[in-house]
């Protein structure tokens, strides 16, 4: 063991952690709003309440997201994979969750959710600075807050779980170093400036306050549709394309070693997303009732859709095409959850399991490319078509909330029109897609260049659970 090297990175934490700490100590407590501009704002702004119920039901959302990344994601892949890759997808999703959590507090926090410009926020709560059990984040409700902390944890685990979903589209072909490095790359420069554009606003108490750009555009994305599943397929697909197809692609069988896990991953996933959709409402009121309901009805209605297509198609439904179904209509309504009614619900994953099964089974086959687990086909596309089809349903005529317009007395609900409010939609759709494209492809040439994409073919075809980790997810024949 080379103990200099291990004494080094001992002192660099222990100055990390000290530095953190003076930070901490030596900051001004956080203004009211965690989305507040200023001092001169939060004096002006109505003393916040904060209520146990609201604090209470926002931590369980934070666990229940976790869950839904370990074990819920990494099982989830993990059966989708060759066995002797089992190991390393549930590796790489682990260490992604705990790396990303150092970064999110160290200055991820920070860059989403502090004021800056349109497109990133500044470094003024790096190491938390001024984010104390004191102070508070406002919801959607004029003051009303839940304490910052739990915003923090709340917003930490979406920028866990993003990253994590990206490496579904080369599983069983990239280097572990690669993909710790290109998540500490990527959260930096592609996921907290999207969480920046898309959320971030002074709050009711702070309307006019600049937001970020793709919340200026009045496009709505109520759990992160654009932020989480838009932005990671982007990502994942650029990745497979870059890095390759897997050493015998379309020549060995590489059919999922596990769909019993594989469902339970889902299944995981599925109760760990009320958390998601539901949590976003931020406070425990009707809306993140109407957000679970709808977390309900559109997966469900999802799976139902693709398994009869499967059986008009193939004859038979798959198990695997259950699992992908759920996922597509969570994907489908994460960003109407709190938005569109019931119904519009059902609709949303009705369709959203034909337009994936179709990019699935058809336009993957047919362009040849190879997203290991459909990240781009379930992630990308059901997102852009929830992120669409929000601007449609949450019209009150088709049973939506309405577009809440916070610059008036009473926060009166009114809909601007499907042509003004689906623009909206494309454009933050359009704006995801270039941000994600082009900084991810930037991104995975630095990681190449610095440490390299791939494994060798050897090591490959011999499974990354050994190559990579030295330890098997199965001892014996599987």
């Amino acid at each position: 063991m080379n103990w200099k090297k291990l004494l080094f990175a001992g002192g660099l934490l222990a100055g990390l952690a000290a530095t953190a700490a003076f930070a901490q100590d030596a900051s001004a407590p956080a203004g009211v709003a965690a989305g507040t501009a200023d001092a001169a704002a939060t004096a002006a702004a109505p003393a916040m309440t904060v209520d146990k119920g609201d604090t209470t039901w926002m931590m369980l959302s934070t666990v229940l997201v976790l869950l839904m990344t370990i074990p819920g994601l990494a099982l989830f892949y993990g059966g989708l994979v060759r066995a002797k890759n089992m190991l390393s997808v549930l590796m790489q999703v682990f260490m992604i969750t705990a790396v990303v959590m150092l970064i999110w507090v160290v200055y991820g926090y920070s860059l989403a959710f502090t004021p800056g410009n349109a497109f990133v926020g500044g470094l003024s709560k790096m190491f938390l600075a001024g984010v104390t059990p004191a102070s508070v984040a406002e919801t959607f409700t004029k003051g009303v807050a839940i304490p910052e902390l739990v915003f923090v944890c709340f917003q930490m685990t979406f920028a866990c779980i993003t990253p994590g979903l990206i490496v579904g589209a080369f599983a069983e072909r990239v280097k572990f170093s690669a993909v710790i490095l290109f998540t500490i790359l990527w959260v930096t420069f592609v996921y907290f400036p999207m969480a920046h554009m898309v959320w971030f606003w002074g709050g009711p108490s702070a309307y006019s306050d600049p937001g970020g750009l793709i919340f200026s555009f009045g496009a709505i994305d109520f759990a992160g549709g654009t932020v989480v599943h838009i932005n990671a397929g982007i990502a994942g697909l650029v990745g497979a394309l870059m890095i390759g197809k897997r050493t015998g692609f379309k020549k060995e069988i590489m059919a999922p070693h596990s769909m019993t896990l594989t469902m339970v991953g889902a299944s995981l996933l599925w109760v760990g997303w009320f958390g998601f959709n539901a949590g976003s409402n931020l406070e425990a009121s009707p809306g993140a009732v109407l957000a679970m309901l709808n977390t309900f009805v559109a997966t469900a209605a999802a799976v139902v859709s693709w398994a009869l297509v499967e059986t008009v198609t193939k004859g038979k439904a798959s198990m695997l095409g259950a699992a992908s179904g759920a996922v597509a209509g969570l994907v489908a309504v994460t960003p109407a959850a709190g938005f569109v009614g019931p119904m519009g619900a059902i609709v949303l994953g009705l369709l959203v399991s034909l337009i994936c099964f179709f990019f699935v089974d058809v336009v993957k086959n047919k362009l040849g490319y190879d997203d290991s687990l459909d990240v781009f086909g379930v992630h990308c596309v059901g997102g852009i078509f929830g992120a669409i089809m929000t601007g449609v349903l949450v019209n009150p005529a088709l049973g939506g909330t309405g577009i809440v317009d916070y610059s008036t007395a009473d926060f009166a609900a009114s809909y601007g029109g499907t042509a003004t409010q689906v623009l909206a939609q494309l454009k933050g759709v359009l704006v995801t897609v270039v941000w994600s494209g082009v900084g991810s492809a930037i991104l995975y040439k630095i990681v190449d260049l610095v440490v390299g994409l791939r494994p060798s073919v050897e090591a490959e075809r011999e499974g990354l659970d050994i190559t990579s980790h030295g330890e098997t997810a199965y001892h014996g024949s599987f």
